[in-house]
């Protein structure tokens, strides 16, 4: 699977490409699921049910039983208590990943077709630094579209953040920089303040990117700094 190319151990990760007829015996959308895409067209009521079977296939393999996952209030599914998790599409391919709260305390996940972004997009999500940064990997790696990997990494990161963050964030309350030989990147989130570090992967026409939030310690544990996370994981096996 290409998604486990970059979760952190922690985490489980199913995916999809295209939309593939359910197994003998997978179960449909539920009811509240139903309803919230009731008037969806094709394309969305496609790649919605395929992320949700993705996702129930993540939360059987944490030993959880398929639950309901509407939208919360975010905008991202609602999870089951004690689970943190993401799901992402984007054409011809739909993943979803989790873990257990008591393991991360947020997961964000995003994929995106690799090609490039617009100028206007590449100016509107990237500070001056970033596309200083982004114009010298150009230079090492000319076949990688670093602006539309950027784009999701930025993505990935709110999603790990969303249930924590104060509010919603923007693309300039982060500073991304990739390493392209360790196929990693951190992010700075100055508002936090936060680093989050996480992986990210190219393949099959599409650009992957996964960070997580380390969970929280319990109460009196020492030995961590509140006002700083930085999480850093190495990386899976590749699955063939």
């Amino acid at each position: 699977m290409l998604i486990e190319r970059v979760l952190p151990p922690a985490a489980v990760g199913e995916d999809a490409h295209g939309d593939p007829p359910p197994a003998a015996g997978q179960e449909a959308l539920f009811p509240a699921e139903e309803r919230e895409i009731a008037g969806a067209g094709d394309k969305r009521r496609r790649e919605f049910t395929t992320a949700r079977r993705c996702a129930r296939r993540a939360l059987t393999r944490l030993g959880l039983a398929p639950v309901p996952l509407p939208t919360g209030p975010t905008g991202a599914p609602a999870w089951p208590a004690g689970v943190t998790g993401s799901i992402t599409h984007c054409d011809g391919y739909r993943a979803a990943a989790a873990a257990r709260t008591a393991d991360l305390a947020g997961l964000g996940i995003d994929a995106e077709p690799h090609a490039p972004v617009s100028p206007a997009v590449r100016e509107g999500i990237t500070s001056p630094s970033e596309r200083a940064h982004l114009d010298r990997l150009h230079a090492v790696r000319p076949g990688i579209h670093w602006d539309r990997l950027l784009f999701s990494a930025k993505e990935s990161v709110y999603k790990a953040c969303s249930s924590s963050a104060p509010r919603a964030l923007r693309f300039e309350d982060a500073e991304v920089t990739f390493s392209p030989e360790t196929g990693t990147f951190t992010a700075h989130l100055a508002a936090e303040p936060l680093v989050l570090t996480g992986r990210w992967h190219v393949g099959d026409g599409i650009l992957l990117t996964a960070t997580a939030l380390p969970a929280v310690p319990p109460p009196g544990r020492t030995g961590v700094r509140r006002t700083r996370s930085s999480f850093v994981y190495r990386s899976p096996p590749c699955s063939a």
